[in-house]
């Protein structure tokens, strides 16, 4: 095994051996539960396989795919924008703060009911929800990067004449991009979640936690099972995968390796 292959497995068998203690006992437990109430492995990766032929089943997916590509950006480019500005303008910076302690406080598929009745269903009302989850995070983690940057930087960017729009673009975005990236994942899980939570309390008819509600309705646990796995999945995914990928890219010269070693 050479050395990129060991660095790999370092980083790949703790992962590797939650999941497989996971479906150990899940199999475990299956084996002495009856089978219409807990299915074992074999039956769920099985139907597993069969969903993905399913129009339905790729329509739910699609849906819900669709909205947290559209909701999970726009709050990063909000939040990470209003967040850069909060550090140029003090005052904003306390307007911002308190309305976040404000509307941070309430949990966001609260929100549902009163979209629903604004906007009407679909994706709209889900959409909006996965914004208003994603926004604070991300928010909260670039201003408080900006109130954290070096004053010795900002201090000689003045004195060489810099404008508000030059110590943004060469002091406070660099210094706060670490902040930025883990202030996406925090606020990929509060979109993944409450995308899956809108879809399941009504908000749409389509989408994958609409689709485990219905499985949930009709007693299908091999279905619930299913959707469980493919939800878990799709979020390991998107953190581990890719927002990981894209910091250890960006952040590169952060890490001892450029960013290939853990």
């Amino acid at each position: 095994m050479n050395q990129t292959s060991r660095r790999i497995w370092r980083r790949t068998w703790p992962f590797l051996t939650a999941v497989g203690s996971l479906l150990a006992i899940w199999q475990v437990a299956a084996f002495f539960a009856p089978p219409y109430l807990l299915p074992g492995i074999p039956k769920v990766f099985g139907r597993l396989l069969e969903a993905v032929t399913e129009p339905d089943f790729l329509a739910s997916l699609n849906d819900s795919l669709f909205r947290l590509l559209v909701g999970y950006p726009t709050a990063c480019l909000l939040g990470g924008l209003l967040g850069l500005l909060a550090g140029l303008f003090r005052g904003f910076a306390v307007y911002l703060r308190s309305l976040i302690a404000i509307l941070q406080s309430i949990p966001p598929i609260t929100w549902i009911p009163f979209l629903i009745i604004l906007i009407g269903f679909g994706n709209a009302p889900i959409i909006t929800v996965i914004i208003i989850a994603s926004f604070f995070p991300m928010a909260l983690s670039v201003m408080n990067a900006t109130e954290g940057v070096v004053r010795t930087h900002l201090e000689v960017a003045k004195v060489l004449g810099a404008t508000k729009g030059q110590l943004l673009k060469k002091v406070y975005l660099p210094e706060t991009l670490p902040a930025f990236i883990t202030g996406a994942q925090v606020a990929f899980g509060n979109a993944w979640r409450s995308l899956i939570a809108s879809e399941m309390v009504g908000g749409a008819a389509t989408g994958l936690g609409f689709s485990i509600r219905f499985a949930g309705e009709v007693a299908q646990m091999g279905d619930v099972l299913l959707y469980i796995v493919i939800i878990g999945t799709i979020a390991i995914l998107f953190d581990l995968v890719v927002l990981e990928g894209l910091k250890r890219r960006l952040l590169k010269w952060r890490y001892v390796g450029g960013g290939s070693e853990a």
